[in-house]
Protein backbone atom coordinates (compact mmCIF):
# COMPACT_ATOMS: atom_id res chain seq x y z
CA UNK A 1 0.00 0.00 0.00
CA UNK A 2 2.80 2.37 1.08
CA UNK A 3 4.34 1.61 -2.35
CA UNK A 4 0.91 2.50 -4.59
CA UNK A 5 1.06 5.84 -2.82
CA UNK A 6 4.36 6.60 -3.38
CA UNK A 7 3.80 5.34 -6.83
CA UNK A 8 0.52 7.84 -7.12
CA UNK A 9 2.44 10.46 -5.82
CA UNK A 10 4.97 10.40 -8.04
CA UNK A 11 2.35 10.63 -10.79
CA UNK A 12 0.92 13.19 -9.87
CA UNK A 13 3.99 15.17 -9.60
CA UNK A 14 4.90 14.49 -12.98
CA UNK A 15 1.76 15.43 -14.08
CA UNK A 16 2.14 19.09 -12.38
CA UNK A 17 5.54 19.50 -13.88
CA UNK A 18 4.47 18.04 -17.23
CA UNK A 19 1.54 21.06 -17.47
CA UNK A 20 2.44 24.50 -19.27
CA UNK A 21 0.74 27.44 -19.25
CA UNK A 22 0.76 29.13 -22.87
CA UNK A 23 -1.13 32.99 -22.44
CA UNK A 24 -2.88 34.21 -25.29
CA UNK A 25 0.06 36.40 -26.86
CA UNK A 26 2.19 33.19 -27.00
CA UNK A 27 2.48 30.23 -28.74
CA UNK A 28 4.59 26.78 -27.83
CA UNK A 29 6.90 25.23 -29.97
CA UNK A 30 6.85 21.68 -28.92
CA UNK A 31 9.81 19.47 -29.54
CA UNK A 32 9.41 15.45 -29.29
CA UNK A 33 12.66 13.61 -29.24
CA UNK A 34 14.29 16.58 -30.44
CA UNK A 35 12.28 17.12 -33.26
CA UNK A 36 9.61 19.62 -34.54
CA UNK A 37 6.15 18.21 -33.11
CA UNK A 38 3.94 20.91 -33.26
CA UNK A 39 2.65 24.65 -32.64
CA UNK A 40 1.25 24.63 -29.08
CA UNK A 41 -2.20 27.19 -28.76
CA UNK A 42 -2.84 29.48 -25.44
CA UNK A 43 -4.17 27.61 -22.45
CA UNK A 44 -2.96 24.76 -20.21
CA UNK A 45 -1.06 22.02 -22.28
CA UNK A 46 0.81 18.96 -21.56
CA UNK A 47 4.63 18.50 -22.13
CA UNK A 48 6.15 15.38 -21.06
CA UNK A 49 9.23 15.44 -18.71
CA UNK A 50 12.34 13.76 -20.85
CA UNK A 51 10.04 12.92 -23.92
CA UNK A 52 9.01 16.38 -24.61
CA UNK A 53 10.29 19.94 -24.60
CA UNK A 54 8.82 23.39 -25.21
CA UNK A 55 9.70 26.82 -25.89
CA UNK A 56 7.47 29.88 -25.61
CA UNK A 57 7.30 32.26 -28.65
CA UNK A 58 5.86 36.35 -27.66
CA UNK A 59 3.88 37.17 -30.99
CA UNK A 60 3.08 40.59 -30.13
CA UNK A 61 4.69 43.39 -32.23
CA UNK A 62 7.79 44.29 -31.13
CA UNK A 63 9.88 47.48 -31.57
CA UNK A 64 13.60 47.72 -31.92
CA UNK A 65 15.50 50.61 -31.25
CA UNK A 66 18.19 50.26 -34.39
CA UNK A 67 21.50 51.62 -32.55
CA UNK A 68 23.03 55.20 -33.92
CA UNK A 69 25.73 54.54 -36.46
CA UNK A 70 27.58 56.24 -38.80
CA UNK A 71 26.81 56.16 -42.62
CA UNK A 72 28.05 57.93 -45.90
CA UNK A 73 25.69 58.66 -48.49
CA UNK A 74 25.88 59.11 -52.23
CA UNK A 75 27.49 62.21 -52.58
CA UNK A 76 30.15 61.53 -49.82
CA UNK A 77 28.55 63.09 -47.19
CA UNK A 78 29.49 61.52 -43.32
CA UNK A 79 26.19 61.42 -41.16
CA UNK A 80 25.10 59.64 -37.84
CA UNK A 81 21.71 58.09 -38.19
CA UNK A 82 19.72 55.70 -36.31
CA UNK A 83 15.79 54.70 -36.77
CA UNK A 84 13.11 52.39 -34.86
CA UNK A 85 11.78 49.07 -36.38
CA UNK A 86 8.34 47.42 -35.67
CA UNK A 87 7.86 43.56 -36.33
CA UNK A 88 5.91 40.39 -35.54
CA UNK A 89 5.95 36.66 -35.71
CA UNK A 90 3.76 34.94 -37.37
CA UNK A 91 5.30 31.70 -37.80
CA UNK A 92 6.87 30.38 -34.42
CA UNK A 93 7.89 27.08 -35.68
CA UNK A 94 10.90 28.90 -37.64
CA UNK A 95 11.59 31.57 -35.31
CA UNK A 96 12.63 28.54 -33.02
CA UNK A 97 14.25 26.48 -36.20
CA UNK A 98 15.26 28.69 -38.60
CA UNK A 99 17.00 31.21 -36.66
CA UNK A 100 19.29 31.21 -33.22
CA UNK A 101 18.43 35.00 -31.50
CA UNK A 102 15.64 36.68 -34.04
CA UNK A 103 15.87 39.41 -32.38
CA UNK A 104 19.75 40.01 -32.67
CA UNK A 105 19.45 39.12 -36.50
CA UNK A 106 16.74 41.35 -37.13
CA UNK A 107 18.69 44.23 -35.54
CA UNK A 108 21.72 43.78 -37.22
CA UNK A 109 19.95 42.85 -40.70
CA UNK A 110 18.29 46.93 -40.01
CA UNK A 111 21.64 48.10 -39.20
CA UNK A 112 23.32 46.93 -42.48
CA UNK A 113 20.38 47.61 -44.60
CA UNK A 114 20.03 51.24 -43.12
CA UNK A 115 23.50 51.61 -44.21
CA UNK A 116 22.98 50.36 -47.63
CA UNK A 117 19.96 52.21 -48.22
CA UNK A 118 21.71 55.90 -47.03
CA UNK A 119 25.14 55.30 -49.50
CA UNK A 120 22.51 54.71 -52.47
CA UNK A 121 21.00 58.06 -52.10
CA UNK A 122 22.23 61.91 -52.21
CA UNK A 123 22.19 63.95 -48.59
CA UNK A 124 19.11 66.24 -50.28
CA UNK A 125 17.47 62.93 -51.23
CA UNK A 126 17.76 61.59 -47.90
CA UNK A 127 16.10 64.83 -46.37
CA UNK A 128 13.73 65.62 -48.60
CA UNK A 129 12.09 62.01 -49.47
CA UNK A 130 12.88 60.36 -45.71
CA UNK A 131 9.30 58.51 -46.12
CA UNK A 132 10.42 56.80 -49.44
CA UNK A 133 13.48 55.92 -47.70
CA UNK A 134 11.85 54.28 -44.75
CA UNK A 135 9.57 51.98 -46.97
CA UNK A 136 12.58 50.71 -48.84
CA UNK A 137 13.94 49.43 -45.69
CA UNK A 138 11.20 47.92 -44.13
CA UNK A 139 10.68 46.42 -48.06
CA UNK A 140 14.08 45.33 -48.00
CA UNK A 141 13.87 43.59 -44.19
CA UNK A 142 10.79 41.94 -44.72
CA UNK A 143 11.59 40.02 -47.62
CA UNK A 144 15.17 39.02 -45.47
CA UNK A 145 13.18 37.62 -42.60
CA UNK A 146 10.12 36.02 -44.42
CA UNK A 147 12.30 32.67 -44.20
CA UNK A 148 12.43 33.56 -40.36
CA UNK A 149 8.72 33.45 -39.58
CA UNK A 150 8.82 37.42 -39.16
CA UNK A 151 6.81 39.98 -40.57
CA UNK A 152 8.37 43.26 -40.35
CA UNK A 153 5.51 46.09 -40.23
CA UNK A 154 7.23 49.49 -40.01
CA UNK A 155 10.61 51.24 -40.11
CA UNK A 156 11.07 54.89 -39.41
CA UNK A 157 14.23 56.75 -39.77
CA UNK A 158 14.07 58.69 -36.34
CA UNK A 159 17.28 60.66 -36.28
CA UNK A 160 19.66 62.38 -39.24
CA UNK A 161 23.01 64.47 -37.93
CA UNK A 162 24.92 66.06 -40.02
CA UNK A 163 28.16 67.76 -39.11
CA UNK A 164 28.63 71.24 -38.19
CA UNK A 165 30.22 72.46 -41.30
CA UNK A 166 26.99 71.04 -43.12
CA UNK A 167 24.62 72.55 -41.16
CA UNK A 168 26.02 75.67 -41.33
CA UNK A 169 26.24 75.39 -45.21
CA UNK A 170 22.51 74.37 -45.13
CA UNK A 171 21.44 77.43 -42.77
CA UNK A 172 23.49 79.49 -45.73
CA UNK A 173 21.79 78.17 -48.17
CA UNK A 174 18.47 78.48 -46.77
CA UNK A 175 18.95 82.12 -45.53
CA UNK A 176 20.07 83.00 -49.24
CA UNK A 177 16.29 81.08 -50.46
CA UNK A 178 14.28 83.48 -47.73
CA UNK A 179 16.21 87.02 -49.06
CA UNK A 180 15.50 85.95 -52.80
CA UNK A 181 11.70 85.40 -52.15
CA UNK A 182 11.89 88.31 -50.43
CA UNK A 183 13.31 90.42 -52.71
CA UNK A 184 11.14 88.53 -55.41
CA UNK A 185 7.92 89.94 -53.84
CA UNK A 186 9.28 93.40 -53.23
CA UNK A 187 9.97 93.96 -56.83
CA UNK A 188 6.66 92.01 -57.78
CA UNK A 189 4.99 94.79 -55.49
CA UNK A 190 6.99 97.65 -56.86
CA UNK A 191 6.11 96.83 -60.04
CA UNK A 192 2.33 96.70 -59.34
CA UNK A 193 2.38 99.58 -57.75
CA UNK A 194 3.79 101.57 -60.72
CA UNK A 195 1.17 100.36 -62.72
CA UNK A 196 -1.43 101.16 -60.66
CA UNK A 197 -0.05 104.71 -59.88
CA UNK A 198 -0.07 104.67 -63.74
CA UNK A 199 -3.21 103.74 -64.53
CA UNK A 200 -4.22 106.66 -61.81
CA UNK A 201 -2.40 109.54 -63.45
CA UNK A 202 -4.08 108.07 -67.12
CA UNK A 203 -7.29 108.47 -65.02
CA UNK A 204 -6.89 112.41 -63.71
CA UNK A 205 -5.69 113.21 -66.85
CA UNK A 206 -8.69 111.89 -68.83
CA UNK A 207 -10.91 113.91 -65.44
CA UNK A 208 -11.27 117.86 -65.24
CA UNK A 209 -10.81 118.88 -61.42
CA UNK A 210 -10.23 114.98 -60.48
CA UNK A 211 -6.10 116.41 -59.41
CA UNK A 212 -8.00 119.52 -57.79
CA UNK A 213 -10.36 116.92 -55.47
CA UNK A 214 -7.03 114.97 -55.05
CA UNK A 215 -5.32 118.07 -53.64
CA UNK A 216 -8.11 118.73 -51.05
CA UNK A 217 -8.02 114.88 -50.10
CA UNK A 218 -4.43 114.99 -48.77
CA UNK A 219 -5.30 118.63 -47.40
CA UNK A 220 -7.70 116.99 -45.46
CA UNK A 221 -5.45 114.59 -44.60
CA UNK A 222 -3.00 116.16 -43.16
CA UNK A 223 -5.24 118.69 -41.47
CA UNK A 224 -5.32 115.97 -38.68
CA UNK A 225 -1.62 115.98 -38.10
CA UNK A 226 -0.59 117.86 -34.94
CA UNK A 227 2.36 119.07 -36.42
CA UNK A 228 3.36 122.60 -36.42
CA UNK A 229 4.09 122.49 -39.89
CA UNK A 230 2.13 123.65 -42.10
CA UNK A 231 1.92 122.24 -46.03
CA UNK A 232 -0.20 124.22 -48.88
CA UNK A 233 -0.51 122.52 -52.12
CA UNK A 234 -0.13 124.42 -54.66
CA UNK A 235 -1.77 123.07 -58.11
CA UNK A 236 0.61 122.94 -61.48
CA UNK A 237 -1.78 125.16 -63.21
CA UNK A 238 -1.00 128.13 -60.66
CA UNK A 239 2.54 127.51 -60.93
CA UNK A 240 2.51 127.37 -64.97
CA UNK A 241 0.79 130.41 -64.50
CA UNK A 242 3.11 132.25 -62.11
CA UNK A 243 5.71 131.36 -64.37
CA UNK A 244 4.28 133.46 -67.59
CA UNK A 245 3.17 135.75 -66.18
CA UNK A 246 -0.96 135.42 -65.59
CA UNK A 247 -1.66 134.17 -62.05
CA UNK A 248 -4.67 136.02 -61.58
CA UNK A 249 -6.42 134.49 -64.62
CA UNK A 250 -4.86 130.91 -63.63
CA UNK A 251 -6.31 131.96 -59.82
CA UNK A 252 -9.66 132.76 -61.16
CA UNK A 253 -10.37 129.84 -63.72
CA UNK A 254 -9.86 127.58 -60.46
CA UNK A 255 -12.11 128.84 -58.89
CA UNK A 256 -14.95 128.95 -61.54
CA UNK A 257 -14.28 125.15 -61.40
Amino acid sequence: MEFGYILVIIIAIILLKSIRQINEYERGVKLRFGKFKSIMQPGWRLVLPIIDSMKKVDIRTKAVDVPEQDAITKDNVTIRINAVLYYKIFDASKVVLAVENYGFAVSQLAQTTMRNAVGAVSLDELLAERDKISTEICKIIDEATDPWGIKVENVELKDIKLPEEMQRVIAKVAEAEREKAAVITKAEGEVEASENLAKAAETMARTPGALHLRTLATLNDLSSDQSNTIIFAVPIEVLEAFKHGNASEAIGNMLKK
